[in-house]
């Protein structure tokens, strides 16, 4: 009798599950592509709120809807009273991901539209989660600090008004268009290890905040989001440009990462990196300090010459190699990195559970059931037979 096998495709490497009008990674030219536009042209060009809105509507606004557009968006930053009270219950030692993930299933109890499963209401829920989603992150940092919640300014920008906000005074506007264009290079990344995870989440029909809480759960983990704060220890770590070199023969030699080089997807250089560099470098320059970012660029190329010597093979940078260095210069606590990413990339996924619920472009399954391979062989070829409890 012939024997059966199968393929099993870790982490689903290669396998395609489901179709997108949202982003393409071309990983071998580096191309990151939002609904046509690549991220580039958009970092320079474009402001958050306007990616927000062509990730959620499919096209740029022109002038008169991004006014009506930013309006509304700062209209829904403010956060329920009772949400507030329960974040003061919360340890002063919680991890931030924890609070953001708790914080949306509290949202989700003040929303009147989460009985609909309407295209309308779950673009709408969506809304109001990327309004609020800052300002969870700002006022935990508040009350951690013991401090009293700062209201939301909407006079601001999204990016202006959560540094305002984190920091109690308005940002310099050339700090605030790099963290708007942070948020840019962060907003969406194809099927990435949190948007499947809200993906699979909305594939069951669940409401949008069930799936987002999913997804930060998912972002948090130190091989996804968690990897800016891994990259930034590194540097605290490594302590000045001249140590950089002995830094990475250690590290290759116990045969570890150089957290920030390296890519599930990228053949080349994250694009997304060359546009954080220069920010870096120029962010420290306005902090007074430039040896974070001196660090970072020496071990950029000598982690990359290093890996080439020993294993005949490219490494390349992405988007967590400076953004460490940026937001760590703009005097961010380092446990809020993750968070920032979060705040960011919750423009992708509402685009992503919308179109997993609602878009008709192509066929997808109900339901996400992958298969897996029972490898148990407790009893041989049989199953167990069962001991009751007073013969064991």
């Amino acid at each position: 009798m012939e024997e059966c096998t199968s393929t099993i495709n870790t982490g689903l490497r290669g396998v395609t599950v489901s179709s997108t009008k949202i982003s393409d990674v071309i990983g071998d030219l580096g191309k990151l592509i939002y609904r046509g536009y690549l991220v580039g042209d958009l970092a320079e060009k474009a402001t958050f709120e306007e990616v927000i809105y062509l990730l959620l509507y499919e096209k740029l606004p022109n002038a008169s809807e991004l006014e009506i557009f930013k309006r509304a968006l700062s209209a829904e930053r403010e956060i329920p009273a009772g949400l507030i009270t329960a974040m003061k219950t919360f340890s002063a030692n919680a991890l931030p991901m924890d609070v953001l993930q708790a914080s949306v299933a509290i949202l989700a109890q003040y929303d009147s539209d989460i009985n609909s499963q309407t295209h309308e209401s779950t673009l709408n829920m969506g809304f109001r989660l990327i309004a609020k989603l800052p300002t969870v992150l700002a006022v935990w940092e508040n009350i951690r600090n013991s401090i009293d919640p700062i209201a939301p300014d909407p006079q601001l920008d999204h990016a202006a008004n959560f540094l305002y906000m984190l920091f109690g005074r308005q940002a310099d506007p050339e700090v605030s268009r790099f963290f708007d264009v942070g948020l840019i290079l962060h907003a969406e990344h194809s099927l990435n290890a949190s948007t499947f995870a809200a993906r699979e989440v909305a594939s069951t029909r669940a409401h949008i905040y069930s799936a987002v809480a999913a997804a930060i759960g998912s972002l948090s983990g130190e091989l996804h989001g968690g990897a800016n704060v891994r990259v930034m220890q590194m540097l605290l770590e490594i302590e000045s440009p001249d140590k950089v070199e002995a830094y990475v023969n250690k590290i290759l030699d116990q045969g570890r990462k150089i957290m920030g080089l390296g890519h599930a997807v990228y053949k080349t250089d994250d694009p997304r990196a060359h546009i954080l560099a220069p920010m870096s470098k120029r962010m420290a320059e306005l902090a007074g300090d430039t040896k974070w970012f001196e660090i970072s660029e020496r071990l950029e190329e000598m982690g990359k010459k290093a890996f080439k010597q020993r294993k005949n093979s490219d490494i390349y940078v992405n988007v967590d190699f400076y953004s460490a260095s940026l937001y760590f210069s703009m005097g961010i606590p380092v446990d809020l990195y993750t968070p920032l990413f979060a705040i960011s990339r919750i423009a992708g996924w509402v685009a992503h559970v919308i179109e997993e619920q609602f878009a008709q472009a192509a066929p997808k399954p109900m339901l996400y059931r992958p298969e897996s391979e029972y490898v148990g062989d407790y009893c041989g070829p049989d199953e167990c037979t069962f001991i009751p409890i007073d013969q064991r």
